[in-house]
């Protein structure tokens, strides 16, 4: 079923995770540099935009959803371009600082229409700015609809089972995009959305639809989730719950970038659960959302309009 816009805008989402500045210089190559066999390139034009779980919750307010979004960041000039960002989509930001730590960005140059290279700074957040954001985070809690959790594997979520816990005991549905090997740490969240990679790494390699299944139900079984939703590309997706597997196919679409599409999917599932929609009802809407996106440039969101046109 369609949600109307006004219920979309009642809907309140917490998102906590690791964010980071994607930052874009767009220019010319028309020539090898004459010191190494690489293009040069003239930037004539510079971007940022948010990434990482800055990126789920720009998704979530362009869908009109209110958005509160909770992480840690450096005391530099990346952080503040972060902050404004956030702000002028409409987010609540409530970002920790630590002095130590480099704001993670992400930097790619783009030439000719295609990213040339991609350059990281980044490194951890301290444990007590993590602890800190664990008390802010159960001060947060009552005032929202659902939680996700945005994994980036930088560090910002050292206490996710803790906050898991926390969140399940308020009733509030949990969301996971998961990052690394091991999925214990979000027993008991109530949906996670690994991509097919992400899941090989977990459970292996399957050999056939069967097996995915029966290998996917064992997991889910043992971490306590309510269900797994993997991202399949191409295939689409599938949702697997205690009734079984519920798949949809994906949309024929240019495929232009798909950065940043696995943040679209999981903001438009806890979009669409804090607004009352049940897990299977909002996986279509999901693969919609994420088959739009990939026809953008870069890390983008998609509108309540183009959602539901």
């Amino acid at each position: 079923m369609n949600l109307t816009k006004d219920r979309l805008s009642q809907a309140r989402v917490l998102v906590v995770g690791d964010v980071m500045l994607d930052r874009y210089w767009y220019g010319d190559v028309d020539r090898i540099s004459p010191e190494a066999p690489v293009p040069v390139v003239r930037i004539q034009r510079e971007e940022d935009r948010n990434g990482g779980a800055a990126n789920v919750a720009a998704n979530l307010a362009a869908l009109g959803v209110r958005t509160t979004l909770l992480s840690v960041v450096g005391e530099d000039d990346a952080a503040r371009s972060l902050e404004a960002l956030l702000e002028r989509a409409g987010i609540r930001p409530h970002l920790a600082r630590d002095p130590s730590l480099k704001t993670t960005v992400k930097l790619r140059v783009i030439g000719r229409h295609q990213q040339l290279v991609r350059v990281d700074f980044e490194n951890t957040p301290q444990r007590e700015v993590l602890a800190s954001q664990t008390a802010a985070f159960a001060e947060l809690l009552p005032t929202h609809d659902a939680v996700l959790f945005s994994d980036y594997g930088k560090g910002g979520l050292g206490h996710i089972a803790d906050m898991i816990a926390h969140a399940t005991r308020w009733g509030l549905p949990v969301l996971v995009d998961p990052k690394g090997c091991d999925y214990s740490r979000y027993a008991g969240a109530t949906l996670i959305t690994p991509n097919r990679l992400e899941l090989q790494q977990v459970i292996g390699a399957w050999g056939s639809e069967a097996q995915l299944q029966e290998w996917v139900q064992t997991l889910r079984t043992r971490l306590g989730v309510a269900a797994i939703l993997l991202t399949r590309s191409e295939e689409g997706m599938t949702l697997f719950d205690e009734t079984g597997p519920y798949s949809v196919a994906t949309q024929a679409r240019e495929v232009f970038d798909v950065t940043g599409a696995g943040d679209t999917v999981i903001a438009t599932m806890a979009a669409l659960v804090a607004a009352g929609q049940s897990l299977r009802d909002a996986v279509p809407l999901a693969n919609r959302a994420g088959g739009l996106v990939v026809e953008k440039f870069g890390t983008a969101t998609i509108t309540y309009e183009e959602l539901f046109a």
